[in-house]
């Protein structure tokens, strides 16, 4: 099973609101938005009406209409919910583990960093440096806050600097 064919409750929160907007949306149309094949988009659908969340209903010869249950209303707003708690959890997380690198950053002397990374938590990364101070840069000779993934560490090449 790869990871297009697993559940995922970002892309369920996102076809069922799809859904729930558009009765008539089509498995190509929910295909493009989400950037997989319409092979992966039917088996996430199946999976749907197998649970109640979702029905379908011939609107034409070859059209299929889809419509939301209210198990499916249920079922998204508990995944928004929870999508949203676990977003806020890694906000807190990030922006703490920064905040403590920072410190770090501040005791070796220095008062800019440079972010090896990108995406949301490259920017809790710059938003907590403003916050605190500590300006962002790409000159080579500073300290490094390195993203890898959702993790964030702190490299500081002693060489570089003369340090020991």
């Amino acid at each position: 099973m790869n990871n297009e064919t697993q559940p995922d409750p970002a892309r369920d929160i996102l076809l069922l609101e799809k859904i729930e907007d558009d009765p008539d949306v089509t498995q190509a149309s929910l295909a493009d938005l989400l950037g997989v094949a319409v092979g992966t988009v039917n088996w996430h659908l199946r999976r749907l009406i197998e649970k109640g969340y979702v029905k379908v209903k011939r609107a034409q010869r070859r059209k299929l209409r889809y419509i939301i249950t209210p198990e499916g209303i249920a079922f998204r707003a508990r995944l928004t919910i929870n999508y949203i708690e676990q977003s806020m959890r890694l906000y807190r997380r990030t922006r703490q583990r920064v905040l403590e690198l920072l410190s770090e950053v501040q005791r070796a002397g220095y008062r800019s960093v440079r972010i090896d990374g990108q995406g949301d938590i490259a920017e809790v990364c710059r938003l907590t440096c403003l916050e605190q101070g500590i300006a962002v840069s790409d000159d080579g000779a500073l300290p490094i806050l390195q993203i890898d993934g959702t993790k964030v560490r702190l490299q500081i090449d002693e060489k570089v600097h003369g340090r020991n």
